[in-house]
């Protein structure tokens, strides 16, 4: 049973939620909070398996929240899925370095929202390689190294690490990576779980950020 924190500052949206998530025989709405301050709260106290996060809310917004439930330091991180509206895609990519597990529009299908907190739940990140290079690229200019050269984070990475964090960065899945490197996917699968561990990253979505920030990635 994934048990899940529902938080958004409209009533008829979380009821909409508590509804959609009552229906299904594998997810538990073990709370709800109408702020973000209560949301960090009630997380805290309830320990759910997925926190679903709105991102404007009073009181503490939902990148803040997020990142005090799941951000870096923080000990024994939630697993968080942030919802956004359409015209707010510019806080994404704050979301995502706050720790976030991914996100979904308000307007996605019930089907997409309860697919996606099992994703969450399951440790995975809920975007897709290319849709998270495409998403991230759209903040070219704030992640432009400040410095020009290989970054030092990277240097704990071996060349032909460095070559497959390239093409994580590029949005090539496992099998594309294998297939441009002629090896098999079980030995990129291996790199990439390697690569992960020494930059002490949680997901993909956490590496693209990162390759950017570095400059190993640019944007068109």
């Amino acid at each position: 049973m994934i048990r899940v924190l529902v938080c958004d500052d409209q009533a008829l949206i979380r009821a909409g939620f508590v509804t959609v998530f009552g229906l299904q025989p594998d997810l538990d709405v073990v709370g709800e909070a109408s702020d973000g301050e209560a949301a960090v709260r009630e997380a805290l106290r309830l320990r759910p398996d997925v926190v679903v996060m709105d991102i404007r809310m009073p009181l503490l917004d939902g990148i803040e929240a997020t990142r005090r439930l799941a951000g870096p330091g923080v000990p024994s991180p939630l697993k968080v899925l942030v919802v956004t509206t359409f015209n707010l895609d510019r806080y994404v990519y704050e979301a995502l370095r706050a720790g976030a597990g991914g996100f979904l529009l308000k307007d996605a299908q019930p089907a997409e929202l309860i697919d996606g907190i099992r994703t969450v739940a399951r440790g995975e990140s809920l975007l897709a390689p290319a849709v998270t290079r495409q998403l991230v690229g759209k903040f070219g200019e704030r992640l432009r190294p400040t410095a020009p050269g290989v970054d030092a984070r990277l240097s704990v990475l071996t060349p032909r690490e460095v070559e497959v964090f390239r093409l994580i960065a590029e949005g090539l899945s496992n099998a594309e990576i294998a297939g441009r490197l002629v090896i098999g996917q079980e030995t990129v699968k291996t790199y990439v779980s390697r690569i992960l561990a020494k930059l002490n990253l949680r997901d993909r979505v956490q590496a693209v950020i990162l390759a950017y920030e570095t400059g190993l990635a640019t944007t068109p």
